[in-house]
């Protein structure tokens, strides 16, 4: 795709500029390494653009610093302090995946779940960003803590350009089909398969 031109022709009656103004929901799935990591390279580029950028971690836990927030967090700072580039909120909601199935444990995260989607449909109705990084959000939508249809019907008629990417694994179906780009990382090899831990740098 040279130069960024589409292989085919559109033919859906829009201009260049209707098409450049849509909004895309941007599904990051599958077994492989990279989901998050290519939602946050998206935010990158939403911060040069200007736009208002809200990351919420569904499942990850704050305790665990990584690199990604840290940067993140210094854009913003450099937004405010000079006004270059966007804001940036981050918002983590999980306890990390060891709680996953704990007992006791599961109904106080399933809450957080909720509580932070309703956070997230509540801004999409108000158009308060240009883009959202639902990070691990598969999860809750596969584990039946959050409405799938309701999910589904919030970011299908979500108002206005507001760009959403979704990252985790087993991606439902029906947010697949009213995605406008879905990439399935494939696992071919990776290190943690023959016990290795994970490295600074490179999964922090």
């Amino acid at each position: 795709m040279p130069e960024g031109l589409p292989p085919a022709s559109a033919e859906d009656g829009l201009t260049q500029r209707q098409r450049r103004l849509r909004p895309a929901l941007i599904v990051n799935t599958g077994d492989g390494k990279g989901k998050t990591t290519a939602a946050m390279g998206l935010a990158l580029r939403a911060w040069h653009q200007g736009w208002s950028t809200a990351v919420f971690q569904f499942i990850k836990s704050g305790k665990w610093t990584t690199g990604e927030h840290v940067a993140l967090a210094a854009l913003d700072a450099e937004h405010r302090r000079s006004g270059a580039g966007g804001p940036i909120e981050w918002h983590v909601t999980g306890s990390g995946r060891r709680w996953v199935r704990k007992s006791g444990e599961e109904p106080d995260q399933a809450d957080a779940a909720r509580d932070a989607w309703d956070e997230v449909k509540e801004r999409l109705t108000a158009e308060r960003h240009q883009l959202y990084v639902l990070d691990e959000f598969t999860y809750p939508l596969k584990w039946g803590w959050l409405d799938l249809a309701d999910v589904v019907t919030t970011l299908r008629d979500r108002p206005g350009t507001q760009h959403v990417v979704v990252t985790g694994r087993g991606a439902p179906a029906e947010l697949v089909e009213i995605a406008t780009t879905v990439t399935s990382m494939t696992k071919v090899t990776h290190p943690f398969d023959t016990g290795q831990k994970g490295q600074a740098g490179i999964e922090w």
